[in-house]
Formats: C-alpha cells, sequence, structure tokens
C-alpha cells in the first residue's frame, strides 16, 4: 500500500465536512475508505455499492463522492461499458470530451449508448492523495492490466448468478503483452470453436476457425499486429497444440488475450446483454442538482448531444406573477419569488433532482427517476401551502406538470440543458394544469411507482392536444385529497 499525503487529506476532510451537514459517521468511513483499502478498492469506486455496504443512503453517498472529486481528493471518470462483456472500453475525464460510440473486439459488436444505459460515472483516488497502481497501467502485471483494469467484473449473465469475466476465464488460453519490435511466442492448447484474439485497450481483434485433426507437432499461427490491427496469416487452424507467433511492428506496446470460444458460444445469434449491479449513470448524474452545483464547468460537446433515454421533466410556473408584483412592488415581489425558487430547489434535490434553469417565473426541472419528479411534485404543493400560511397574503399559486421520455444533454447558453420533443410535451402539459394543480401526462402515469405515489390524491383523467402527438392524448390532473 502506498503513502498517503495525511496534510493534503486532513485539509481536504475539513472542507468536505464542513460543504453540508452528513448523517453520524458518514465521514469516518470515507476516511477509512481511503486510509485502509487496497489500491484495487479505490480505483473506480461506485458510490451506490459503498452506500450498500456501509449502510449510507444513496443521495448521501453520491454527494460525499462529488465533493471528494471538486475538492480534489478523488478524480470522476465517464466510463463506457460493453453491454454485453463488461469491458470498459473507454474512459474520460469529463463530460465535455465524453463518446458514447463504443467498439468492442471481444463481443465483435459496435453501436451507440446513451447517457443512462452504459456509461458509469466512478471515483478514484487521486494520484496527489494516494498512488495507486492503476495509476500506471504499463507498471501492472498482464493479469491485473486484462482483469482488474479493464473490466467492470460485476456484470452477470441474465438470469444466473455467474459473473461475466468468471466465465471468460474459462475461455482464455494465453494473456500477453506485445512489446514493440519484438515477436512473441505463445504455446497453447484449442479445443473445437473458434480462436479469438484482441487488445483490450485498442479493442483491435482477429478470429480463426479452428477445424480439421491434430497433427503431430504443433500447429503454427503467425499474427502481424502494426499498433491498429492484428492480421494472422491463416483463416483456418487445427485442434490441440498450437503456437501463435506475434510479430508487433507497432510504435507501442500492445497486448492480447487470446479466447478460445466453444462452439455453443459461437453458434449464439445473439450474444446477451448483462445485468449490472446498480451504478451511477451518466444520465442520473446530470439530473442531480449537487454535481450541477459544484461542477458548473462541465459541458456536452457543443457539435453534438448526447442521447438519453429515460428523463422526467417537471414545469411549475406561477399564476397570477402581475397581480402579485402589482400588489407588492417590484422589489418585495422579487424576494417572496425567489424565496419559492429557493425552496423549489430544496425539494427538487431531496428527490435527486435538479432544477435545470428558470425561465421567468417558470422553473424547468430534471429527474432520472419518474416516481422522483411525482413525489417531488406532491411535495412542493405541501411546501407551497406551508410557504402562504408563513407569509400570508398574497401568496404563491404554482401550476406544475410533467412528463417522462427520451431526451438529449445539450449545452445551451453555456448552461447544461435538455433538447427534445419530451421538453416540448412536459411544458405543454404543465399549461394545462390549473391554480394548485399537477398534470402529468399518460406515459408518465404508466411510469413504475407512480400511481402508487398518487393513492389518496384526486386523480381526473381528460384529453387534450399535446404539440407533436397526433389527435388528443390522455392527461391525468391530480389535485391534493
Amino acid at each position: 500500500m502506498s503513502g498517503i499525503d495525511d496534510g493534503l487529506l486532513e485539509r481536504k476532510m475539513t472542507e468536505i465536512e464542513q460543504a453540508r451537514s452528513w448523517s453520524p459517521r458518514v465521514i469516518s468511513k470515507f476516511e477509512a475508505l481511503i486510509r485502509s483499502s487496497e489500491d484495487m478498492s479505490l480505483y473506480r469506486v461506485n458510490p451506490l455499492a459503498f452506500a450498500r455496504d456501509r449502510a449510507i443512503g444513496d443521495g448521501e453517498c453520491i454527494d460525499l463522492f462529488l465533493h471528494a472529486a471538486r475538492c480534489g481528493l478523488f478524480e470522476m471518470h465517464w466510463d463506457v461499458l460493453c453491454p454485453q462483456s463488461g469491458m470498459v472500453l473507454d474512459s474520460f475525464g469529463s463530460l465535455r470530451t465524453l463518446k458514447t460510440h463504443y467498439v468492442c473486439g471481444l463481443c465483435d459488436v459496435s453501436g451507440e449508448t446513451d447517457l443512462d444505459d452504459f456509461i458509469e460515472v466512478t471515483f478514484s483516488a487521486s494520484p496527489s492523495l494516494r498512488r495507486l497502481s492503476f495509476h500506471d497501467p504499463s507498471s501492472l502485471s498482464v493479469e491485473d492490466f486484462h482483469w482488474k483494469l479493464r473490466f467492470a467484473g460485476d456484470g452477470k449473465l441474465p438470469g444466473q448468478p455467474v459473473r461475466f469475466v468468471d466465465m471468460l476465464r474459462g475461455f482464455v488460453c494465453s494473456l500477453s503483452y506485445l512489446p514493440s519490435g519484438t515477436t512473441v511466442r505463445l504455446p497453447i492448447e484449442l479445443g473445437p470453436g473458434v480462436l479469438a484474439g484482441v487488445n483490450v485497450q485498442t479493442q483491435a481483434a482477429f478470429m480463426v476457425e479452428i477445424a480439421g485433426e491434430p497433427g503431430p507437432d504443433p500447429a503454427v499461427l503467425r499474427v502481424r499486429y502494426d499498433g491498429q490491427r492484428f492480421a494472422p496469416d491463416r483463416a483456418v487452424v487445427s485442434p490441440g497444440r498450437c503456437v501463435v507467433e506475434v510479430d508487433n511492428s507497432g510504435a507501442v506496446r500492445g497486448s492480447l488475450m487470446l479466447i478460445n470460444w466453444p462452439p455453443e458460444i459461437v453458434a449464439l445469434p445473439n450474444k446477451p446483454t448483462l445485468e449490472f449491479e446498480p451504478y451511477i449513470s451518466g444520465g442520473m448524474l446530470i439530473a442531480r442538482q449537487t454535481f450541477r452545483r459544484l461542477f458548473r464547468s462541465e459541458r456536452v460537446d457543443e457539435r453534438e448531444g448526447l442521447g438519453i433515454r429515460q428523463v422526467t421533466f417537471l414545469f411549475t410556473d406561477l399564476k397570477g406573477s402581475t397581480a402579485l408584483y402589482e400588489k407588492l412592488g417590484d422589489l418585495n415581489a422579487y424576494a417572496l419569488v425567489r424565496e419559492h425558487f429557493a425552496l423549489l430547489e430544496l425539494t427538487t434535490q431531496q428527490h435527486s433532482g435538479a432544477v435545470v434553469k428558470t425561465i421567468g417565473d417558470a422553473v424547468m426541472a430534471a429527474f432520472s427517476r419518474p416516481a422522483d419528479a411525482v413525489a417531488a411534485a406532491l411535495k412542493i404543493l405541501d411546501e407551497i401551502e406551508r410557504f402562504n400560511i408563513e407569509h400570508g397574503e398574497p401568496g404563491i399559486i404554482l401550476k406544475l406538470g410533467a412528463h417522462c421520455g427520451a431526451s438529449i444533454a445539450v449545452t445551451l447558453n453555456e448552461n447544461l440543458d435538455y433538447f427534445g420533443q419530451t421538453v416540448n410535451v412536459a411544458a405543454r402539459v404543465q399549461s394545462l394544469a390549473d391554480a394548485g394543480e399537477l398534470c402529468i401526462s399518460e406515459a408518465l402515469y404508466m411510469a413504475p411507482g407512480v400511481r402508487q405515489l398518487l393513492s389518496g390524491q384526486t386523480v381526473v383523467e381528460f384529453e387534450a392536444p399535446l404539440r407533436g402527438v397526433e389527435g388528443n392524448a390522455s392527461v391525468y390532473r391530480i389535485t391534493r385529497g
């Protein structure tokens, strides 16, 4: 275990402690992670797993690691996972540099992933705090380089307790580095199926069929590698003993994982998507208030947006704001409106959401889970009622509306924002609400957990035209029961 910069740790832990109110022992549990864990436990930490193992609330734990990243104790990574192998295909240090196109040489698949699908946000101890072996991949053993550095090890085969990496280990017949300007000889034993090779860092790959009868001498498979691609000298190799000779003419060291896929794996028409333990997705993080506050400079590449498969938008607007300003005067009315903005932001944050922007007297908020948005909306109605009782007349009267669906994360006016039809529909649904009411779309009403939240409320279904939706759509008007 390498040394810790105790002075830096003490200063930054004090800074984190003072950042907000934390539950008892949360800070001590976090410091124990830093001081007593092995290197692997401090590299690509999953805050939700940390929360589960130490009985800490998920939201508090996410905020803890965000504060740690903001003050320099940890580094934040946006990791692109292969959905079929769990391999970390690429890792980006910021949202601005994130690319969602993926290529996996191991699975022979490529495609685009959304922010809330296979983009995992992880945290690693900063080298300035504690130098980890994983900060210098070239120093790792070939086994650690492959199994620890390059794979998210918790991905399991659908409906089974078997981890993919454990299954894969049984098919791997060799792991090796490929020093530049050298030829590496790898003796292996081949069974039926195919022989596949992949550089897990560049995703360069090759595949040859295993067929025929074993010969008296080991078969020889010669493979040229130029730093970008592999070129085997034959398409078929015989089973039994084999020597794979890899000539690396590239300028840098490569790596090679050789896999003997059996016929039953080769015959699969579609490779299954793995089941992962819960993790912080990119979509979840950008819809979180703490992230937006601490990392205001984070932006999406302005040349392209990033897709999000599921996000819920909640719009609120003041009813009668003109009369409010006329009665109280500009200064007093503005102060009251600012207090209402603060209340909305606090309630949104408490329900794992984020205020994206204010538009005049209106608010647009985003949530990664539909039920969180509805719970926040109901709480806002309660809080506004309490707020009005405390402040007296004239009161704040809100109209709320929400809708869920796909969207695109974009940068607009130097702000991390959302674009697309789901935003437009949510705004239109909000315009259908009257004073003190919440209107939600049918898509949101049918989302997991929402109808349970609405038990005890007065819910009335009605038909209304929605921009971009053909004909009339079902909308649900909710008033406090």
